[in-house]
């Protein structure tokens, strides 16, 4: 443990035990988590912390304010307090607050423990390093430096670079997250092709000579197909990349753009190489923290690492973290997370079912007695019931048991005190043991979850299975399950997924039953929300929409030279949610900043004819709106809007996906 400060060392001193075992009870269930420095912190400093994003200095700039105001406003009005704060880093940094009860710093520490497992093992967070070591906390201390530095340089105006700063954090999502930062930077090069009438200009011929030689309208053709070979064939979705590469600002002193200076190229750099550290927990909100609050849930609940006096405070705190309102990641994580353990065991289980002579997926539900499969999952009573005074059931059991952690029982058998089995019973046991102890089917929640198997899966099942008659009896098969393949396959999962394909792959019409999920729109008839529908692909639509590019518009670029002028086009990959074109309109006006010339982007709007809605009100429906391709144009000074040409429209305008409502709308 970090200590500093009286009532911090305190604190710590007090939570020695309870980091130690958290970590060793962790490794036990089977994660491998990052090693954890705790930092014991007052109020005000964890208020800071959350605004440099976990981190303990950043670079200066006035949005840290705003966070730490903001944070501190939901404190003190009672619309969010902050338990703690863990960051992505070998070792990890988490900081507690002091004033924390001991159930709730447990709770935190259980929860960092996973975390620290999923920014290990995730990879996705390991994108960011590579094969390299990890050392954020240093990386993004001297970011702050080094644009510290720029700012107290007497010949850099610091205005200048906190509008720099200002331009660029606009575009902080637009990278692309989906690959390294060094791939994402690589591209087909822009080739700014050259009108040829200006290499004409340049040369000593007459005009005669240049029209009976040079016909205008083959220079016309010329142009065009120059300007049309050079767009990108690919769009570039590393918006800040591209700008890095042929970015520039207008001076006006000079009146025109001309390059970045090294200082402006730097911070550049240094921001978007932020963007991708901090993307995969952006990428990962869902998976991350749900998967953090199921071990916790384990730890501090079933595995009782909240004391009996504890309990009821630690219930409190995990009530009110899951039932946040709105589309809350802990909840939808936690029970996804769930969904995916119980569909693992429950088909581990009917696969061996299927084997038992005589039973078939057609006749699966008539001739197997669920009581009794609920019956024989039950844990070993040694297993389940370990205590002090039960040790002796525990040794009674083969000497090669794999559920048994042999060396710990024989020190807990000792009775020298060592070993406080009481305390932490999981000591004496391994993770087979563990899996067993807490299999999923037999919690009273997941009592029925077997006998709801659908005849589809079981023919699924079924379809490529050879030893269809490896089993006399039910109890026979049952002793063969695999206690830990729900945890195995959770495992699995957390290594490879993010958001995106967590939701696509593992939401499905039983866990939006289950789970009373549904979506609701807007309706342009009534002017109110409305239930819209319960189907599960309905459901993952919209969160798919919300976890897309972190939930925001996605933006790309389509040409550095659109139009043949050194302008830059950018393109909305339009899913069916318009623009806030208030907004948009403000980042180009950052984007000119950063580009130095006219900045356009493309984008689709909705328009509704005002007797189509009144026509739909009457008749209880929707309206339906005519999409239209725009171009918003900025040129330093003023906006243009124009008509979109048809071809670019076509490479962004949506294909199935037609919701009126905004994100933060989309889901109760």
């Amino acid at each position: 443990m970090r200590r500093f400060r009286h009532t911090a060392q305190k604190v710590a001193g007090e939570l020695e035990e309870s980091v130690r075992e958290a970590g060793n009870l962790a490794r036990k269930l089977g994660l491998k988590p990052y090693p954890v420095n705790y930092w014991v912190v007052n109020y005000d400093e964890m208020n800071q912390l959350i605004a440099y994003g976990g981190f303990q200095r950043r670079y200066p700039h006035w949005r840290w304010g705003m966070t730490y105001d903001r944070q501190q406003k939901k404190d003190q009005f009672g619309m969010g307090k902050a338990f703690e704060i863990v960051n992505n880093d070998n070792p990890s940094h988490a900081f507690l607050q002091e004033s924390n009860s001991l159930a709730d710093q447990k709770a935190v520490i259980t929860h960092v423990e996973a975390h620290a497992d999923f920014f290990s093992n995730n990879e996705w967070f390991g994108m960011f390093a590579g094969d390299s070591d990890l050392d954020a906390a240093a990386m993004l201390e001297q970011h702050g430096e080094t644009i510290q530095k720029y700012m107290d340089d007497p010949d850099i105006d610091r205005e200048d670079v906190e509008r720099f700063i200002d331009a660029v954090l606009c575009l902080e999502d637009n990278i692309d997250q989906h690959r390294t930062i060094t791939d994402a930077a690589t591209g087909r090069e822009r080739v700014q092709p050259e009108d040829l009438r200006k290499r004409l200009d340049e040369m000593d011929i007459s005009q005669d000579v240049r029209k009976q030689v040079f016909d205008e309208e083959w220079l016309d053709e010329l142009a065009e197909a120059e300007a049309e070979a050079a767009k990108l064939d690919d769009p570039r979705r590393d918006v800040l990349a591209f700008v890095r590469e042929h970015g520039m600002y207008y001076d006006e002193e000079e009146g025109k753009a001309v390059e970045m200076e090294s200082w402006q190229k730097d911070v550049l750099d240094i921001l978007r190489t932020e963007s991708y550290y901090f993307a995969p927990q952006k990428m990962t909100k869902v998976m991350n923290e749900g998967w953090a609050a199921y071990w916790e849930s384990l730890m501090m609940g079933e595995e009782r690492f909240a004391g009996t006096d504890e309990f009821l405070t630690y219930a409190d705190h995990q009530s009110r973290v899951l039932g946040s309102p709105g589309l809350n990641p802990y909840k939808l994580g936690k029970e996804l997370w769930e969904y995916i353990e119980n569909t693992t065991n429950r088909r581990e289980v009917a696969d061996k079912l299927l084997r038992v002579r005589g039973v078939t997926w057609r006749n699966f539900h008539d001739v197997i007695d669920f009581d009794e499969v609920q019956q024989l999952l039950e844990p070993h009573p040694a297993i389940d019931r370990v205590r002090s005074d039960t040790l002796d059931e525990l040794a009674a059991l083969p000497g090669d048991d794999p559920r048994v952690d042999w060396e710990m029982l024989d020190r807990a058998l000792s009775d020298d005190g060592e070993v406080d089995v009481d305390a932490y019973p999981w000591k004496v046991l391994t993770y087979e043991g563990l899996a067993e102890r807490h299999f999923s089917l037999v919690k009273p929640q997941n009592r029925g979850f077997l006998r709801h198997i659908r005849r589809s899966e079981l023919e699924r099942l079924s379809r490529y299975m050879f030893d269809n008659e490896a089993y006399e009896t039910v109890e026979e098969a049952i002793a063969d399950v695999d206690r830990a393949s729900g945890w195995d396959r959770m495992q699995e999962i957390r290594e490879s997924h993010n958001d995106v394909t967590f939701l696509d792959a593992f939401l499905t019409q039983e866990f939006v039953e289950n789970n009373h999920y549904f979506t609701y729109e807007f309706t342009q008839a009534t002017g109110e929300f409305r239930v819209a529908s319960v189907d599960y692909e309905d459901v993952k639509k919209k969160l798919l929409l919300q976890f897309t590019n972190f939930g925001k518009p996605t933006i790309v670029v389509f040409d550095g030279n659109y139009d043949n002028r050194g302008e830059l086009l950018l393109g909305h990959q339009y899913n069916g949610i318009m623009l806030d074109i208030a907004q948009a309109r403000g980042v180009l006006e950052r984007l000119y900043d950063l580009w130095g010339r006219p900045v356009n982007l493309a984008t689709i709007v909705k328009e509704y004819d005002e007797h189509d809605v009144e026509v739909a009100r009457r008749r209880d429906r929707e309206p339906t709106p005519v999409e239209q391709g725009k171009r918003i144009r900025y040129d330093g000074e003023e906006f243009e809007t124009y008509e979109l040409d048809e071809e670019i429209t076509e490479r962004i305008r949506a294909t199935d996906v037609d919701y009126d409502t905004k994100p933060e709308e989309w889901l109760s």
